[in-house]
C-alpha cells in the first residue's frame, strides 16, 4: 500500500514572488486587468505550492515561482546563514529562571550545546537573530510548573523530541523548505507540570519587506486600472 506525502505548504515568500511575476505579466500585457485580479486574489489565498504553480505555469520564468521563492542575493539562501554559522564562540551556554523569567534574544551567539532550567518561572529563546557558533546545535529544556518559549524562523531546520508528564512539548507556525546552509537545531528535555513551546515565526525584517511589497502592489494595481478604465 502507498500513501500520499503531504503537499509542500506555501511561504509568504512565494506567494509575493508569484504576485510580482503576475505584476510583471499584466505590466507586458500578457494577462488582462480582470485575470491579474483573479490571479492574484488566489495568490495571496493559496496554502500550497500546488495552488500557486497553475497561476503562472503559462507565464515566463515559472520554474521560479514556486522553488526557492524565498532565496536572497546568493540564489538559495547560503549566504545569510554563511554569515551566522561559524560566528563562536558562544555568548549564552545556558539560562535559568526559579521563580522568575530569562530570554535570550537578538544578535547573541547559541554555542553547541545550550541549557534551559525553569522552575514556576518563564524563559524565551529566540533565534532568528542569533548567530551560531556551529551548525549542530542541541537546546535542552527542563520545566516544572513554568514554560519555555523557543522562537525560530520558518526556514529553519528544527527537530522537537522533547518528552512531559501533566504538560508537553508543542510546536506551531508555518514551516517552509529549509534553507541551504541553516543550523540544525534539536530541542529536547522533560517537562512537568509546564510546557516547551516552538514557533516558527517571520523575522522583523521579512515582515516588513513583506508589507512594503503588499503595499506596492495594490498601488500598482490601482495604477494599472486607471490606465486601463
Amino acid at each position: 500500500m502507498t500513501s500520499e506525502l503531504p503537499e509542500m505548504r506555501a511561504s509568504d515568500a512565494e506567494r509575493e514572488r508569484v504576485a510580482e511575476l503576475l505584476r510583471e505579466a499584466v505590466a507586458e500585457g500578457r494577462i488582462d486587468m480582470a485575470e491579474f485580479d483573479t490571479r492574484l486574489d488566489a495568490a495571496y489565498k493559496a496554502r500550497t505550492h500546488g495552488e500557486l504553480e497553475p497561476l503562472v505555469r503559462d507565464l515566463p520564468a515559472v520554474g521560479s515561482a514556486t522553488t526557492g521563492l524565498a532565496r536572497t542575493d546568493d540564489g538559495d539562501g547560503r549566504g545569510r546563514w554563511a554569515a551566522k554559522v561559524g560566528q563562536g564562540p558562544a555568548t549564552s551556554k545556558w539560562a535559568l529562571a526559579i521563580w522568575g523569567g530569562f530570554n535570550r534574544k537578538g544578535s547573541w551567539t547559541v554555542g553547541p550545546k545550550f541549557l534551559a532550567a525553569v522552575c514556576m518561572g518563564g524563559g524565551e529563546i529566540d533565534l532568528r537573530e542569533a548567530r551560531f557558533e556551529q551548525r549542530d546545535v542541541v537546546i535542552r529544556c527542563f520545566t516544572l510548573m513554568g514554560g519555555v518559549h523557543v522562537t525560530v524562523p520558518p526556514d529553519m531546520d528544527v527537530t522537537v523530541r522533547g518528552f512531559g508528564i501533566m504538560g508537553g512539548f508543542g510546536e506551531s507556525g508555518e514551516a517552509t523548505d529549509v534553507t541551504p546552509g541553516s543550523p540544525r537545531v534539536i530541542i529536547t528535555g522533560f517537562s512537568m507540570m509546564g510546557g516547551v513551546g516552538v514557533e516558527r515565526k517571520m523575522r522583523a525584517a521579512e515582515k516588513r519587506r513583506l508589507k512594503e511589497e503588499r503595499k506596492k502592489a495594490e498601488l500598482e494595481k490601482d495604477r494599472l486600472r486607471k490606465e486601463l478604465d
